[in-house]
């Protein structure tokens, strides 16, 4: 397996292909933006909105440094910013999640269409291949936080078929 495939493995599995966990798009399925909005009372925990958004944020900036957009992180946006929910209710959750899927089916494209020596490539902010690698690790981490958050509602399933 070439380092380009191995790393659209990783990128399909961390988002809508089941391996040893459940994938992000699995975790937010059936949510609606009350539950998308939610949090453990007297908590500083992120809701799964904030959550989503977040990681809109990060995936946003690698695919517009690969398509030269972008070449600097935005100027006055801390990471905290990143979880900033501006707008609620169904229509905005649904936005959301087709923003989600918009922006990491544009970066999976972006990725099919390389090959490995492109892999080493430098983008702002370090090689391409370091990129892609920690967005899928980063997406496998939120999407274990928003599973916990489902499992505190008790709207993630005890039992799971992943065949």
């Amino acid at each position: 397996m070439s380092r380009i495939e191995r790393l659209l493995q990783g990128w399909d599995y961390a988002y809508d292909k089941e391996d040893w966990y459940p994938p992000l798009a699995d975790a937010l399925r059936g949510i609606d933006a009350a539950e998308a909005a939610w949090k453990p009372e007297s908590s500083s925990v992120n809701s799964i909105w904030q959550t989503v958004n977040h990681m809109i944020f990060y995936k946003e900036r690698l695919l517009k440094r690969l398509t030269g957009e972008e070449t600097e992180y935005p100027k006055g946006v801390t990471n905290d910013d990143t979880f900033s929910v501006d707008e609620t209710g169904d229509q905005a959750w649904n936005e959301t999640l087709a923003r989600l899927d918009r922006v990491h089916r544009g970066i999976r494209e972006k990725l099919a269409g390389m090959n490995d020596a492109e892999l080493d490539d430098a983008l702002p902010g370090g090689k391409l291949e370091g990129w892609a690698d920690s967005l899928i690790r980063h997406d496998a981490y939120h999407a274990g936080q928003i599973i916990l958050l489902r499992k505190l509602r008790d709207t993630w399933p005890a039992n799971r078929s992943f065949e």
